[in-house]
């Protein structure tokens, strides 16, 4: 008797965790920017058939973590220098305004659990690069998550997508300027301060700018 086929159900939701699992090779830099991806050699490794995969390179290909190469092999977008100060610069034009948007929004107990987050990250005894992560996408998604706009939560979802494929060398030292500017950006939301809140974001994104900057010297 043939082995039975799997459900629609069941493909949609094996190509959604591959997504998932290509998206965080791709953000932890298991995946480099400019390698190429081998189909065939990544979907024995992830322990799947390449229809699944292929689904979730398109899907990355749409959010432009991935790009078409030669041939029909995708490849890891790379963003340099000068992309990543680019979309730095937009976000701050951006950025600012979406969180005054989402101040009525965001719900009190997500701010508490962001806050509780950084606190803890703070308290660690050993730096985790993902945790770093975990805990800066966790408060701009509130940002992007409650502003109320979906033009602006998409360009913010892209850019933030450009910015993390930049390669930080020295992304250890943003640790402790990343979890204080958090935590101003917070309490400004706390109070429904728009003005505070405008300023909290701009200072955390040029915070980033003047970061980036310091690596050229």
């Amino acid at each position: 008797m043939p082995d039975a086929q799997p459900s629609a159900g069941g493909q949609h939701n094996l190509a959604s965790l591959t997504y998932k699992a290509v998206s965080d090779m791709i953000r932890h830099r298991r995946l480099k920017g400019g390698q190429v991806i081998v189909e065939a050699r990544l979907a024995e490794a992830l322990g799947i058939s390449r229809t699944p995969l292929r689904e979730a390179l398109q899907r990355l290909e749409g959010e432009g973590l991935v790009r078409k190469g030669g041939g029909r092999n995708y490849i890891v977008r790379q963003v340099d220098i000068g992309e990543y100060l680019q979309s730095l610069r937009l976000r701050l034009l951006i950025e600012p305004e979406a969180a005054v948007l989402a101040i009525p929004n965001i719900p009190r107990r997500q701010l508490i659990a962001v806050r509780r987050e950084i606190h803890e990250l703070l308290d660690a005894t050993a730096y985790h690069t993902d945790a770093h992560w975990v805990s800066d996408d966790n408060l701009h998604n509130l940002i992007i998550d409650h502003c109320a706009n979906a033009v602006m939560a998409k360009v913010l979802r892209e850019l933030r997508a450009t910015t993390r494929l930049f390669e930080i060398d020295r992304l250890k030292d943003r640790l402790r300027p990343d979890s204080s500017e958090h935590l101003v950006i917070i309490e400004a939301l706390e109070h429904g301060d728009a003005q505070q809140t405008r300023f909290a974001v701009a200072a955390h994104v040029e915070s980033l700018i003047a970061f980036a900057r310091e690596q050229l010297e």
